[in-house]
């Protein structure tokens, strides 16, 4: 097939041969010229066909096994197709090649036009998508890029303090405040105008006025700020709904689906009133506890018995033995093997917030948020070896690791010291 010319072709023969005997493939040509010569008439002559370019070169293919020849005659053709299906009949006529009997039959007439265009459609098929991928953007994308940026440009500045706003916070009855203009920005992008942001810590006034005429929600980041501002604000604004983004995330990052479901699942103010208050009053309680843990204790004055004479009546009061010094147990040392299962425990967390509670196999007892971490430690007493969490590992979570007997913290960075605890502190850094 590699050898005939597929310009000038319009149709290929396709033709099987089978040969009683060993016969060369000069053979099989001279048998194909000889046993046709004359029997189509001189405009149909194989040599003349050949000659004027007509009819191609003729491929034989031949395989010999067991003392028989097997193989196949391809003919190209620039004949009309009448012509050409005459030319393919002939082939059957050939009865003997060279001394042996054989057996012509004709398979398939390819037509090389339908092949080719064939060809060309799935080309085109490959190109138009490639034309529609990468060069020619889709028109939904054009819209949605010129809806962007012309929302973009609707950020504005409301009040006296100037404060970043959306184009909607007038005419809406319904008013979304964030923390800051990159969180204006991200709702706008997302098609949400009636937003407002505080621009700071104080509350400007021309928030305070709009809460009291417009149903107000409140849209702070997931974390220690955000609990903040929602006390702050809740102080002096008429705040109706409170929204908070997901655990470590700010509203900045969040995406339209994650801002759209956040929109959703708020809550009223007074609830968002009655957690903050319950998260205030453990924090309370536990740091009440690491200070009663960790206060020295009490002053007790000596008496100097040399100089001080007992009472008439009462022995003498017998010197107190000192006090043997009791020893500090050490932090364990993790073994290499200890130490790649938490490498590979931390990686997993790295994003999640999450923590994986370890036994003394180093078996997943479970997996938490960081959130419920403290309450799941206390809850569980004992059973523990090791815990690795996606965070920073402070004096609280220590004190409360030693009081559960768990041998090994593991987290992406430490505010302790190893020094001030007998519990063992490793971080992604010194897991390297």
């Amino acid at each position: 097939m590699g050898k005939i010319s597929q310009v000038s072709a319009k149709y290929i023969v396709h033709t099987k041969i089978q040969i009683e005997g060993v016969v060369d493939r000069p053979d099989v040509i001279g048998a194909i010229f000889g046993q046709t010569e004359g029997l189509l008439g001189s405009d149909l002559e194989l040599r003349e066909l050949q000659r004027s370019g007509r009819i191609g070169r003729i491929e034989v293919n031949t395989d010999v096994k067991a003392g028989k020849t097997d193989g196949e005659i391809i003919i190209p053709s620039s004949l009309d197709k009448e012509e050409t299906v005459l030319v393919a009949a002939a082939m059957e006529t050939i009865q003997r090649i060279g001394p042996c009997n054989a057996k012509v039959h004709v398979e398939s007439i390819e037509d090389v036009r339908i092949t080719k265009r064939h060809f060309v459609v799935e080309r085109a098929k490959e190109l138009l998508k490639q034309l529609s991928d990468e060069v020619l953007p889709d028109s939904a994308e054009l819209t949605e890029e010129v809806a962007m940026s012309v929302r973009m440009m609707e950020i504005c500045e409301y009040g006296r303090e100037r404060i970043p706003a959306g184009p909607a916070v007038d005419e809406s009855e319904d008013l979304i405040v964030v923390e800051g203009r990159a969180d204006v920005i991200t709702l706008l992008k997302n098609g949400i105008k009636n937003v407002v942001a505080l621009g700071g810590t104080n509350v400007p006034n021309a928030i305070i006025e709009l809460s009291k005429k417009k149903i107000m929600t409140l849209f702070v980041d997931g974390d220690r700020g955000g609990d903040l501002i929602i006390k702050g604000v809740m102080g002096v604004c008429d705040v109706d709904f409170v929204i908070k983004a997901p655990d470590g995330k700010e509203v900045e990052e969040l995406t339209k689906k994650e801002i759209h479901k956040a929109l959703r699942n708020k809550i009223a103010a007074e609830q968002a009133k009655l957690e903050i208050k319950d998260v205030a009053s453990k924090g309370d309680m536990i740091r009440q506890i690491n200070r009663s843990l960790n206060a020295p204790a009490p002053y007790q004055q000596r008496r100097d018995i040399r100089s001080t004479p007992a009472p008439p009546g009462r022995p003498a009061a017998r010197p107190m033995a000192p006090r043997p010094a009791v020893a500090v147990p050490k932090a364990a040392v993790a073994t290499k093997e200890q130490k790649d299962k938490f490498k590979q425990l931390l990686e997993d967390l790295i994003g999640t917030r999450g923590a994986y509670i370890l036994d003394n196999t180093l078996a997943v007892l479970g997996k938490v948020p960081l959130t419920e971490l403290i309450s799941t430690v206390r809850s569980l007493k004992t059973g523990m070896y090791a815990v690795i969490f996606d965070g920073t590992i402070t004096k609280d979570m220590v004190l409360l690791a030693e009081r559960a007997g768990i041998s090994f913290l593991i987290a992406m960075d430490t505010a302790v010291k190893q020094v001030e605890t007998k519990v063992t502190l490793l971080t992604a850094q010194g897991l390297q």
